[in-house]
């Protein structure tokens, strides 16, 4: 079984099919199959994060929803004011090891 460091993982892939293609490489099978895995992995994470709820992964890092306040802004064209509604917005946090390994 291959194995890849975070490091490496970062430089060698940067897209959905790199990941992907990584997991055909290590898993087997078809390389439809390992873009449905690659997509229940992310449907699994947007779906925890529908439900608010916090996803850790060691060595990557912690997604997250966090609320934002209803807020006044600007239109860059005209100046006006406008009221921007409160939101949710997912938020992404480097663990440790990402970050030293991308600095």
């Amino acid at each position: 079984m291959c194995r890849l460091t975070i490091y490496q993982f970062l430089h060698i892939f940067m897209n959905k099919q790199g990941i992907a293609d990584a997991v055909h490489e290590v898993l087997g099978g078809t390389k439809v199959q390992a873009e449905q895995v690659v997509d229940k992995v992310i449907e699994a994470i947007i779906g925890s994060l529908k439900k608010s709820e916090e996803v850790s992964i060691a060595g990557l890092g912690i997604f997250s929803v966090k609320q934002r306040a209803a807020r006044q802004a600007r239109n860059p064209r005209t100046g006006a004011t406008v009221q921007v509604a409160a939101m949710k917005v997912p938020k992404f946090r480097a663990a440790k090891a990402l970050k030293e390994a991308v600095k």
